[in-house]
């Protein structure tokens, strides 16, 4: 018998050849399309999405870092630091918080996130908490961060800490993620000089209609699905769990929804890709933000 490593790779789904070619253009992952200025940034978050951004090939799913490097073999060398495309990636996303053009912030799993305004209702519907929610869902420290930003609406990480009373480093940095990942806090600046910090504000601040939108849990999980096979094409059992940290059921609820309306086929038992009624529209960054649509009569998309 062989080993049960060697069985598992050989039962691995793969990415046809077909389709890594489509996200290649779609994830910039092309040295004619690579991502090295802010605009372009911000509209390759609006085109695919929502993007992860320092993960490599090694991760599934779109990714600024690999958007920069324009390949889809890149990966991150030990030492970032003295890496170009690293740093660019990093400049990058500081000039992409201090915009606020895009939704960035450590979400599901810890990962820092780009979403797209006009995603965030869904991810805010899956990952948000309502405020009357808080008192019994926030830790007591994360409580204690954001009662301090309501008052104060913008602080850097220091002022934060004292004003809250979380001196603890690692107690704060804790807090600070759960804020994060509920979708209430996000960094709104970086600063280098003096020192290094975040300025840290509320979400609401900044995409106001975006975070009060009431959406049902069943759109948001047909919606992100959307959102991320238009950029895949096609998409693997738990690729879309792993790709946005939805569970791999709720992942298989929104893929059977667009089944169901006939924006995807699906292939076999987690594999899915798109309806062949579904076409591009354009070269991915004309038209409305390289969106695609449906002959079938399913919704458009974007």
């Amino acid at each position: 018998m062989p080993p049960k490593s060697r069985r598992h790779a050989h039962s691995r789904p793969q990415i046809s050849a077909e389709f890594e070619d489509y996200r290649d253009e779609r994830w910039r992952r092309e040295g004619t399309r690579l991502v090295s200025t802010v605009l372009e940034a911000e509209r390759f978050v609006e085109q695919v999405g929502f993007a992860a951004c320092m993960t490599d090939s090694r991760r599934p799913g779109p990714s600024l870092y690999v958007a920069v490097c324009g390949r889809r073999d890149a990966v991150l060398p030990r030492h970032v630091q003295k890496d170009p495309e690293s740093s660019l990636t990093w400049n990058l996303k500081d000039q992409l918080i201090r915009r606020g053009k895009v939704y960035y912030a450590k979400l599901a799993r810890g990962k820092a996130t780009f979403v797209a305004p006009r995603m965030v209702p869904y991810f805010h519907a899956i990952w948000g908490m309502r405020r009357g929610d808080e008192n019994t869902r926030l830790s007591r420290h994360a409580r204690a961060v954001l009662k301090v930003l309501r008052k104060e609406w913008e602080m850097a990480t220091s002022d934060l800490r004292v004003e809250s009373g979380v001196t603890d480093r690692v107690a704060f940095t804790r807090a600070i993620d759960e804020l994060q990942a509920a979708m209430i806090v996000i960094p709104s600046e970086v600063v280098y000089l003096p020192k290094f910090t975040y300025l840290w504000t509320l979400g609401v601040g900044r995409f106001p209609d975006a975070l009060t939108r009431r959406v049902n849990r069943a759109t948001a999980l047909r919606e992100i699905a959307r959102g991320f096979l238009a950029g895949a094409g096609m998409t693997v059992p738990g690729e879309l769990a792993r790709v946005t940290g939805l569970s791999r059921p709720e992942a298989g609820l929104g893929n059977r929804a667009l089944v169901a309306e006939g924006f995807a086929t699906m292939i076999s038992a987690g594999t899915y890709r798109l309806s062949s009624s579904v076409v591009p529209c354009g070269n991915g960054e004309d038209g409305a933000n390289g969106s695609t649509r449906s002959h079938g009569g399913a919704e458009e998309l974007f």
